[in-house]
């Protein structure tokens, strides 16, 4: 740097206001939102039919599991190498304090991509047209909106420091050929992932299942085929409440520790 010469700050993320302002609502109902808009497109449209070609069905079927899972297996690697305390208080934005390490060197919100691919793999499950059209961008706002809000808190409470992380590092998705830098030295910690994950994964998998049952039966119907027994998507989702409670009982007897 020669003399007289100013060091130039790195630039904070832009955020329209509005959507500062969407995002810190959404946050504030996500909840409650997000579960009943996806309920409600479930309930309000059907699945695309297949004209009788079932092995199309089940290969987009498979699509979808697979996507939703490569969400959760995101959302394990974040948690089990670095948490993040950015839930909130009092429904309003907070963090305890800036994370730059473990998977948030290589993305600024890969548990928020976590949750974007579970949604659209249960959206390739149900296979509505309705449902993507609808639900994709309304969670991609929804995400979008609440990242706007939560960089402006962060950029307000951080300022500089904030600013030269998001220039490093992505907003989205992450880097994933640095991994294995971004978590040299760390120990990947499995009780915790048990117990800030059991519930959310307990809930979209069990989801799954129903999605899962509700088609297969409805693309018979409509064939005018037999319908598929029940027993093997109640059987699995009997699997996830076990492990569900398990979990639940681990964690609150204290048994299983961070």
């Amino acid at each position: 740097m020669t003399a007289g010469s100013a060091r130039v700050s790195p630039a904070l993320p832009y955020n329209p206001d509005w959507l500062v302002r969407l995002g810190n609502l959404v946050f504030k109902t996500r909840d409650l939102l997000f579960p009943v808009v996806l309920i409600g497109l479930v309930a309000a449209t059907t699945p695309a039919l297949m004209h009788g070609d079932l092995i199309q069905a089940r290969r987009v079927d498979l699509l979808g599991v697979l996507v939703a899972v490569a969400g959760q297996v995101l959302r394990v690697a974040v948690i089990g190498y670095r948490y993040i305390v950015r839930g909130g208080r009092n429904r309003q934005v907070y963090a305890e304090g800036l994370v730059t390490t473990g998977f948030f060197s290589l993305s600024r919100n890969p548990l928020y991509v976590g949750n974007l691919l579970i949604l659209l793999g249960l959206h390739l499950i149900w296979h509505s047209i309705g449902m993507l059209a609808i639900g994709i961008p309304f969670f991609l706002l929804g995400y979008r909106a609440i990242v706007a809000a939560e960089e402006t808190y962060l950029g307000k409470q951080y300022g500089d420091e904030y600013a030269a992380y998001c220039a490093r590092v992505p907003r989205w998705w992450p880097r994933l050929g640095g991994i294995k830098a971004a978590t040299a030295g760390m120990t990947f910690n499995w009780p915790r992932v048990v117990i800030k994950e059991y519930g959310s994964a307990a809930y979209w998998i069990a989801g799954a299942l129903v999605l899962l049952m509700m088609k297969a039966r409805f693309y018979a119907a409509r064939e005018g085929a037999a319908l598929p027994s029940r027993t093997p998507y109640l059987a699995g989702i009997g699997v996830v409440v076990v492990l569900w409670a398990t979990a639940r009982y681990l964690k609150k007897s204290k048994t299983l520790r961070e």
